[in-house]
């Protein structure tokens, strides 16, 4: 889900000069400075910059290029900036159930273990999180924040979830009608997940294997003696499985439903507190932006921007790529990532790089990282201006780019 927003461009920055503007190149240069990012957290001019805009907001979300070991530590500096002001939870790409089990090990000693215990033995029952640098980094943003920091998950459920949604099912008490239709969905998933783990193709998982027909058996059955948690549960199930099966259908409607679920979940999360929540968020790119963004959905980061401005509060958008490095991607049904190496000033959807970062930038000995401020770039750009430079502009109030970006590893993959 790396960086969604297609052929995004950076707006060289426009100064002001008396009543005429100058060049692109210098009004760049006026928006830009750098950041050193390292495990003692940020640091630099840039550092400033972010600490000033962290401070007066109340939401700050990161569009992300995922998967990488460098933005979760950048992300862990974003936490020691907000949390001395305040920070009670981190929403990040997964869903609730997924949240509960990161949660119960978020601050063991033997975390890493324990999750990597139970992806092995539910295999992509959710992404990100499952993450070596991603865990450490919430682990760490966990300390920070104090015992009633929590990680909400805002997303459906990921595609290998059923067999852990089943088991939660039974946990739960349901009647015997329900039971025996929750015991053929678990064989049913057992068999399908055998079948995954050998092909390593997400097609072959329950969630795109079963019928609608064995989906309405089971709902019947459910919803005669399931119970409140149980019928929740299998409703959260019958919803991811809509929206992975209308993906190939009809893409669209299956980012607009998507984008519905995470909000109306946040508001969820929001309801059940006494007091309004500082809160981070990571995300892929696309779901952190303002306006309507690349997938044409007013998504989540257009529902928290406007939710701050109602409450009389402020969101700090912040869109972090890399400049070239390796990409980790999807590899399969319980496997390690597969890497793909990136250029992305040599890519035709991002050539806008090669104007958004200085000469040389990533060659000199501190490694530094690059911060464009992007609200000094709105309000008077000329016409020659491209639409998507002035949709970035719009969507994002920070850019932040590293030098290179390396993969992270998963745990409990093969």
């Amino acid at each position: 889900m790396a960086l969604l927003i297609a052929g995004a461009s950076i707006v060289p920055a426009m100064a002001q000069t008396a009543s005429k503007p100058s060049s692109f190149a210098a009004r760049l240069e006026q928006a830009r400075t750098s950041l050193r990012v390292d495990a003692g957290g940020l640091s630099g001019p840039g550092a400033e910059i972010l600490s000033l805009a962290i401070a007066k907001a109340r939401y700050v979300l990161i569009g992300e290029d995922h998967m990488s070991r460098e933005i979760p530590l950048f992300t862990s500096g974003i936490c020691r900036l907000m949390a001395p002001g305040g920070l009670d939870a981190f929403a990040v790409e997964i869903g609730p159930e997924a949240a509960r089990v990161v949660n119960g090990d978020l601050r063991r000693p033997d975390r890493v273990a324990r999750i990597s215990s139970f992806l092995q033995a539910h295999p992509d029952a959710f992404a990100f999180q499952n993450g070596q640098d991603e865990s450490d980094m919430a682990a760490g943003c966990a300390a920070l924040a104090g015992p009633n920091f929590q990680l909400w998950g805002l997303d459906q459920e990921f595609f290998g979830a059923s067999g852990h949604l089943l088991e939660r099912m039974i946990e739960a008490r349901p009647g015997p009608s329900a039971r025996a239709a929750i015991g053929k969905l678990a064989a049913l998933d057992r068999t399908a997940t055998a079948e995954a783990l050998g092909t390593g193709s997400p097609g072959d998982l329950l969630v795109f294997k079963i019928t609608d027909q064995q989906m309405a058996e089971a709902r019947t059955a459910i919803r005669r003696d399931g119970g409140p948690r149980v019928n929740a549960l299998f409703d959260s199930l019958a919803e991811t499985r809509a929206i992975y099966l209308s993906q190939n259908s009809d893409g669209f409607a299956s980012n607009g439903q998507r984008a519905q679920l995470m909000k109306q979940t946040l508001l969820h999360y929001l309801d059940a507190r006494r007091k309004p929540a500082r809160m981070l968020f990571k995300f892929g790119d696309v779901h952190m932006a303002k306006g309507v963004n690349g997938l044409g959905q007013r998504d989540l980061g257009n529902f928290v921007a406007e939710r701050a401005d109602g409450e009389g509060a402020a969101s700090l958008h912040i869109a972090v790529y890399g400049a070239k490095g390796v990409h980790a991607f999807y590899g399969g049904v319980g496997r390690q990532v597969r890497h793909e190496p990136f250029i992305m000033s040599d890519d035709a959807d991002y050539a806008w790089l090669k104007t958004a970062v200085p000469p040389g930038f990533g060659s000199g000995a501190r490694n530094d990282w690059m911060l464009l401020d992007l609200r000094r770039l709105r309000g008077r750009l000329p016409a020659s201006v491209d639409a998507q430079w002035r949709d970035l502009v719009d969507s994002y109030d920070l850019l932040v780019v590293a030098p290179e970006l390396t993969p992270s590893t998963l745990l409990g993959t093969k």
